[in-house]
């Protein structure tokens, strides 16, 4: 849906992220708070507390989560050469080997103790289909990074670009 009522008030969504690319993209050339608050009519500390909404945190303590993930060596020696080692990706036959050598109150006790060590990381990143991003994403109070790799459910391992893992890295690190 591209339009909410608010009261009185049409919202057009679409209106929204279109200013806000263009706030975005004018702070990221390099004018100033005040010179793009002007620009957009709005008050400078608006944009000041948009930074603030958005702004992504230098990450202290890593963890990552992934499945089912194709080039996984690949991906845990990037993260090794980052210097990262708190990580638990799986292929699709990893995974499936996971839940059918189990008793479901033996996934339950894993599964919730893995959600117990990895909220103590100030930052996850996920690597995983997009209903399982938002899943994990809602069982942590801090910094999550989704990495959508295809539409679940997902049956077989995914190729992640190892690019697109290191941009993110260099970013938080």
């Amino acid at each position: 849906m591209d339009f909410y009522r608010i009261g009185d008030k049409i919202i057009s969504r679409k209106k929204i992220l279109f200013s806000l690319d263009k706030i975005l993209r004018m702070r990221s050339q390099g004018k100033s708070q005040h010179e793009v608050a002007e620009s957009m009519g709005v008050d400078r500390s608006f944009i000041s507390r948009l930074e603030t909404l958005g702004e992504m945190r230098k990450a202290r303590q890593i963890g990552v989560v992934g499945f089912p993930i194709k080039n996984k060596e690949e991906i845990l020696r990037i993260l090794a050469d980052k210097g990262i080692n708190n990580c638990f990706l799986m292929s699709e036959a990893e995974r499936t080997s996971f839940v059918q050598s189990k008793s479901g109150t033996e996934i339950v006790n894993e599964m919730m103790e893995l959600i117990r060590q990895y909220r103590m990381y100030d930052t996850v990143i996920v690597l995983a289909s997009d209903k399982r991003t938002k899943w994990i994403e809602s069982l942590f109070d801090h910094q999550v990074i989704t990495v959508d790799i295809g539409t679940s459910p997902l049956t077989e391992d995914v190729y992640v670009e190892p690019a697109r893992i290191i941009e993110i890295l260099d970013h938080i690190i």
